[in-house]
């Protein structure tokens, strides 16, 4: 009986500290947490139950088709970081949605890292004040700089943003916490859910999420806020060791819907040191390894 009780007990501790976990953070910003331990990004979800309404919302996202990594090694593709600090100028910016953007000034430095394509997001920590500034669609007209939305977060807090509002990104979240980043991968573990997009979406958004962009009210489409996971049951056996981690992470935090995009692409930053041929290996798997998580008991802690 007492060797019951001892496992009982050592279980409940290991679920309390996957619960309080935190993500790693960036080389970087060594002294900066990426969100509170047990904010709901870094919260196990293998242990919640499965939505009832999965297998529709999966065909709805796209049952065939496959998971594809939206980052690379040579830059092409993938959200990119710049780690600014207190001595970086600070640049007003003028914004399109303003009446849902953080207006403040953003440490903005000469040669900003941009997302290429359309979205042309810049994602900048501050590694002193633990801030991340998030711009989406910027650009720089005749020295000064305009941009679709912005958001600021501290990085310590668990705070969301107000109901209705966008962020850098559709469903209003912080993009930063939710990509695949190399130096995650090269020590073995991805600690948190990661950001993948959908081709459509319903206008409507469930929680940590705070903004939709949906195209119809159908309760078949996936609402902005979404979290999925990797099915327990699909073999991890013969894949590379970079797609391996991402896997462990999608089976272990999933992976939240942000924005409208292409099905099943799974957001990243971009680095050299990605290996592409390994990172490929994920298009083997499709919407039918996936299941939707039922998050209604999830909140930050």
């Amino acid at each position: 009986m007492r060797s019951v009780r001892t496992a009982v007990l050592v279980a409940a501790v290991a679920l309390a500290s996957a619960a309080a976990a935190a993500a790693a953070p960036l080389p970087g910003a060594p002294s900066c947490p990426v969100l509170p331990p047990g904010n709901v990004w870094n919260t196990p979800v293998d242990a919640l139950p499965r939505h009832p309404d999965s297998d529709r919302l999966v065909r709805s996202i796209g049952l065939g088709d496959a998971l594809h990594p939206d980052f690379s090694d040579a830059g092409r593709y993938g959200i990119p970081i710049t780690v600014v600090g207190r001595a970086t100028p600070r640049r007003a910016v003028r914004f399109t949605y303003a009446g849902e953007s953080d207006r403040v000034r953003y440490p903005i430095p000469v040669r900003p890292r941009i997302e290429r394509g359309s979205d042309r997001h810049i994602l900048m920590l501050d590694r002193d004040a633990c801030r991340l500034y998030e711009l989406f669609a910027a650009r720089r007209v005749a020295g000064r700089w305009t941009a679709g939305s912005g958001a600021v977060f501290d990085l310590r807090s668990n705070a969301l943003r107000p109901a209705g509002w966008t962020s850098a990104d559709a469903a209003g979240l912080p993009i930063l916490p939710g990509l695949a980043r190399y130096d995650e991968v090269a020590r073995g573990v991805i600690d948190h859910a990661l950001r993948f997009t959908a081709s459509r979406t319903r206008r409507s958004y469930v929680y940590p999420a705070r903004h939709q962009a949906g195209s119809s009210g159908d309760p078949a489409l996936p609402p902005m806020g979404l979290r999925v996971r990797l099915r327990a049951s699909v073999p991890l056996d013969g894949f590379g060791p970079q797609s391996r981690v991402v896997l462990r992470a999608l089976r272990t935090y999933g992976m939240i819907l942000a924005d409208n995009g292409s099905p099943w692409y799974v957001s990243g930053a971009p680095d050299p040191r990605w290996d592409d041929d390994d990172l490929h290996d994920l298009g083997r798997l499709t919407g039918a390894d996936f299941e939707v998580v039922d998050t209604r008991t999830l909140r930050n802690r």
